[in-house]
């Protein structure tokens, strides 16, 4: 059997708040082969590392960041109180940026593979994005993932590979051409264990599964041989699999 990929989903979200320096830090100290993150653009078009883009969830903040400055988002404490409660209240942790994510894959961890969720759904966004890539050297082996048709079609002309979209009631601008353009495919575990999973296993596209949080579905997954399984909580899987 081939070698199944791990990653981080957002970092390291079961114990960190999610897309964070700390999660991030901590994902990296563990042995996974790819950690995956959430990309949007502040006021001032630099790429920050968000899933939601408003900010009310991890920030406690009803603003979005693509209408703050960079200097603004900074400011915004990202603990996820939440989920958290005030556990990391008042330790610095922010929103950080994603050339800030490069400095410490690069130093920490230059073999990772980076999972790059492109949320802003403009070519600006890909173009920023891809242009740190190569510029911290993660280009050429990253994952690109996008709910939206077009944001997949513009990787894809611009040479990308690793491009990976979901199922087609999941994307934003279907078309019947759109699978042309899926490297991979993205299922969720509520796909995988439900009837309509062989619909998508037909595809012929190799798959990654989110998230397998615990040893039960870690093992399913596996036995699903994708080429990835993300988790939240990556050690479960990192267990299951005799990686830790």
């Amino acid at each position: 059997m081939k070698r199944i990929l791990t990653e981080g989903h957002r970092g390291y979200a079961a114990k960190y708040p999610e897309n964070t320096m700390i999660g991030f830090d901590a994902a990296l100290a563990l042995p996974l082969d790819a950690i995956e993150f959430d990309i949007w653009l502040t006021k001032d078009k630099v790429p920050v590392l968000i899933h939601d883009g408003n900010c009310l969830r991890t920030c406690g903040v009803d603003v979005h960041v693509r209408d703050l400055t960079l200097e603004e988002v900074k400011k915004l404490e990202a603990a996820y109180t939440q989920k958290f409660g005030d556990t990391y209240v008042g330790q610095g942790v922010t929103i950080p940026t994603f050339e800030e994510l490069l400095i410490l894959c690069k130093n920490k961890r230059p073999d990772i593979i980076l999972g790059v969720e492109i949320k802003e759904y403009t070519e600006e966004c890909v173009d920023l994005a891809i242009e740190l890539l190569k510029k911290y050297g993660f280009y050429e082996d990253c994952f690109f993932y996008a709910f939206h048709c077009d944001t997949l079609k513009y990787l894809k002309k611009l040479g990308a590979t690793g491009v990976m979209g979901y199922p087609d009631f999941k994307m934003k601008k279907f078309d019947d051409e759109t699978y042309d353009y899926y490297d991979h495919l993205g299922l969720a575990l509520a796909i995988v264990k439900s009837e309509i999973y062989p619909i998508y296993e037909g595809k012929n596209l190799p798959i990654h599964i989110y998230c397998a949080d615990t040893e039960a579905d870690a093992r399913l997954c596996i036995e699903k041989d994708p080429l990835l399984i993300t988790a939240n909580d990556p050690i479960p899987l990192l267990t299951v699999m005799g990686r830790l």
